[in-house]
């Protein structure tokens, strides 16, 4: 299953920032009047080791999760994000502190990647008071000002116009902050996209508008529920430049998402990257996602799996041994593990919480 990187002429792209390496390029996944956009850049080991230890922490954050859901410690929805682990972490390597983070209710992911604790995400999930959102929100539900993380929202489509709002406040108080407003292939097809894409470009707001394509949307091929199925061409009517971009390699991520954030940090307004990404588990915990092969699930994990590619690269670039990996594997468990027993032994929220977060109160004179 190929995947495939590459620029739409939509309006006037924006350079790419930096210098640009000299390297081949990327075959294109489609015909038409689409740029093909350089191969990925070498990173440092110390990028890659980041990189590793990020991914590493999300996908054993999400296993431990799905362990809980399954006794029954979780409740509710609960939609993991193992196998897209690269989009997030490597968007994250090109914003700055003060850029904001919004998404749907495949969310736990990018939690974690703003700085989130994991005592507090996996206590939200198990409805504990330790929570981020008091254990009242749950999966989808749950917010830090102080990381620039506004949700999780479970109205499919809905944090696009929030993440337009975002950089609208942005635009207005010249901060310069970048709003990235992360969706998905199923979620590309609402109408309140298009109305937030062509608000964001008459205003050039600083939005970078991350479309998460797993191919499978709810549990639907993109191939039979999309007309257009190159979602970075989702903006071309607007003027909007987008990407097509590898989705399960942190490289090609980081490298497109500087150019886009550097695009939109710059008044040149918002930019559609188009991650070609990949869920290995069912649309939500209770899928039991019949709509496509195990060979097909399987054939991704071995050829496809980010966090598999950074660890290939370490061992042969870097020379990092087996024993450097279970320390580093080791110490992301315990993390995870002492997530875990947080969240089983916290207290639940007391019966006032109902009352608490609803409305707004005055300021005192």
């Amino acid at each position: 299953m190929a995947i495939a990187a590459r620029k739409t002429n939509a309006g006037a792209p924006a350079k790419a920032a930096g210098k640009t390496p000299a390297r081949a390029t990327a075959k294109s996944a489609a015909k038409g009047s689409a740029k093909a956009i350089p191969n990925v850049p070498t990173f440092t080991k110390d990028e890659e080791l980041h990189a590793y230890r990020e991914m590493l922490l999300i996908r054993r954050f999400e296993e431990k999760a799905g362990q809980m859901y399954g006794m029954g410690l979780i409740g509710g929805f609960c939609h993991l994000y193992i196998g897209q682990e690269a989009v997030v972490i490597g968007m994250q390597m090109a914003s700055k502190d003060g850029d904001q983070v919004i998404t749907g209710y495949r969310d736990h992911g990018h939690m974690l990647a703003c700085g989130m604790e994991s005592r507090g995400v996996m206590a939200e999930l198990t409805g504990r008071r330790g929570g981020y959102s008091r254990g009242k929100g749950g999966s989808m539900h749950m917010f830090s000002r102080e990381k620039n993380f506004y949700g999780g929202h479970g109205i499919v489509g809905a944090q696009v116009s929030l993440g337009a709002g975002l950089g609208f406040a942005n635009w207005y108080r010249q901060d310069g902050r970048v709003s990235m407003a992360y969706f998905g292939d199923g979620a590309a097809n609402q109408g309140q996209v298009y109305e937030s894409f062509n608000m964001a470009q008459l205003w050039k707001l600083p939005v970078v508008f991350v479309i998460e394509n797993n191919r499978y949307a709810m549990g639907t091929s993109v191939n039979r529920a999309s007309a257009q199925t190159d979602f970075s061409r989702r903006g071309v009517s607007f003027g909007i430049p987008g990407e097509q971009v590898d989705g399960m390699d942190v490289r090609a991520v980081r490298e497109a998402a500087s150019r886009a954030i550097e695009h939109a940090r710059t008044g040149k307004g918002p930019y559609i990257l188009e991650m070609q990404t990949y869920r290995y588990r069912g649309h939500s915990m209770s899928d039991p996602a019949k709509y496509r092969s195990k060979d097909e699930v399987q054939r991704m994990r071995e050829e496809h799996d980010p966090i598999e590619q950074v660890r290939g690269r370490l061992t042969r670039e870097h020379k990092l041994g087996e024993d450097e990996f279970k320390a580093i594997d080791a110490k992301v468990r315990e993390i995870v593990n002492d997530a875990a027993e947080f969240a089983t032994h916290d207290p639940e929220p007391d019966v006032s919480e109902l009352y608490t977060n609803i409305l707004l109160e005055p300021a005192q004179a």
